[in-house]
């Protein structure tokens, strides 16, 4: 199977600590504001009309006599723990993070700055690590499979490998999604990988030296039968540029369709949703509605100038497929603009705006619900396919991927 064909999911990277797991993959599902040289408070109302989000909230009485359990637990920690002293900025990060956890929202938490860092490594399309597409969802974490030309590849690591300790130590009772930052490091450092393979009666070990990993956003070919063909792995940065590249290049071609695979596609940037869409549909159609807790919508349409408003099109989705991808996914169908081949999808239908906090990571907070342009609901329910395709076992062990030769049978014929 080409490396374009194969199913991918974002690359080692701490998003995850914020993602929802699911059987055979991770779906990042993360859904926010495009950056811009606007503050961040200005940036969450232009996008999302929250004007509580530019205010300061300041302490009452109330408010005060609320929070004297916890001082009075502050004060414990400090004057009776064991160990001393104590890290009042661990302990700090660790009320914040506990008071987002409280709410019971998946999506909502808090990323110290490392995690922060990393979390937008997928959409600034570069990273530190060893360069895999990895499964968090199981007891184990997990190569799906070594990016081309990776150090993963180079050291010889393979799909399935079960990482069971990184540098000697033992991981196997640790959350697959923390011991992505053991994995994670300064380009130019070593990891030392311990490796579960099936078939192998002993533990491999191979030691792997991190480098800068460039992440494509978007991978394209021509495909048998003259299909055009393009992978969207994020919705970052740079890929509705990518996207205008491949299409000009692609359709310069006279393909018969276009597939547009957003397998294992967690999610992005608001507005890079938007803009893919507005490729495939004419001007001024409602891509997504946002609707707010007080029942106020806001409402996206999309952009003029699309590049592929009439080529017959199939899009493959599955559990991966997530958020952003969804909006995309969703909105094509609505439309009949698109066949969709595949599973269902995972049902991310939130909206979440990430907020930095004076230098100690951000915090990640739902603030919405979006729906479809004909007013589906998705939130974990996901996308049904028009064509329900499943990719088996025997499938994978014979790199067969039935998903995308059902969406070439489609288009040629």
């Amino acid at each position: 199977m080409s490396r374009t064909t194969k199913i991918v999911l974002i690359v080692i990277a701490i998003t995850t600590l914020f993602a929802c797991t699911l059987v055979g993959g991770v779906a990042i599902g993360y859904f926010i504001p495009k950056a811009s040289s606007t503050s961040q408070a200005t940036q969450t109302m232009e996008i999302t009309n929250l004007p509580v989000a530019t205010q300061t909230f300041q302490p009452t009485s109330d408010i005060e006599s609320l929070f004297k359990p916890f001082w009075q637990a502050w004060d414990l920690v400090h004057t009776q723990y064991v160990d001393q002293p104590v890290d009042d900025i661990t302990l700090m990060r660790g009320a914040i993070r506990g008071m987002l956890d409280s709410l019971g929202d998946v999506h909502t938490g808090y990323m110290d700055p490392l995690e922060y860092q990393q979390a937008n490594a997928p959409l600034e399309g570069e990273y530190d690590g060893i360069g895999a597409w990895v499964d968090t969802s199981g007891q184990y974490l997990t190569i799906i499979t070594p990016m081309p030309n990776s150090p993963a590849e180079k050291a010889g690591l393979k799909p399935g490998d079960q990482i069971i300790a990184v540098d000697d130590v033992d991981i196997t009772s640790e959350d697959p999604s923390l011991v992505l930052r053991r994995v994670l490091g300064p380009a130019g450092t070593i990891v030392k990988l311990t490796i579960q393979r099936e078939g192998s009666s002993e533990s491999l070990e191979f030691e792997i030296t991190r480098a800068k990993i460039t992440i494509p956003s978007i991978e394209s070919e021509m495909k048998d039968g003259n299909i055009a063909y393009i992978q969207l792995t994020t919705f970052g940065d740079e890929t509705t540029n990518d996207l205008k590249k491949a299409l000009i290049t692609l359709l310069a071609q006279n393909p018969k369709g276009l597939i547009l695979d957003l397998r294992y596609n967690g999610g992005g940037y608001l507005t890079t949703a938007v803009e893919v869409v507005s490729q495939f549909i004419q001007s001024n159609q409602v891509v997504l509605y946002e609707e707010y807790g007080d029942g106020t919508r806001d409402t996206y349409k999309s952009l003029p100038n699309g590049l592929a408003l009439s080529i017959p099109m199939v899009v493959l989705v599955n559990e991966g497929s997530a958020s952003a991808s969804e909006i995309t996914a969703g909105a094509l169908q609505d439309y009949n603009r698109a066949t969709l081949v595949g599973m269902q999808t995972f049902g991310k239908g939130s909206v979440q705006i990430w907020t930095p906090l004076e230098d100690q990571g951000a915090v990640r907070i739902t603030v919405a619900r979006w729906l479809t342009p004909k007013e589906r609901q998705i939130h974990q329910v996901g996308l049904t396919p028009d064509i329900i395709v499943e990719i088996t076992q025997d499938d994978i062990d014979a790199n067969r991927d039935p998903q995308l030769e059902k969406a070439i049978e489609i288009l040629t014929k």
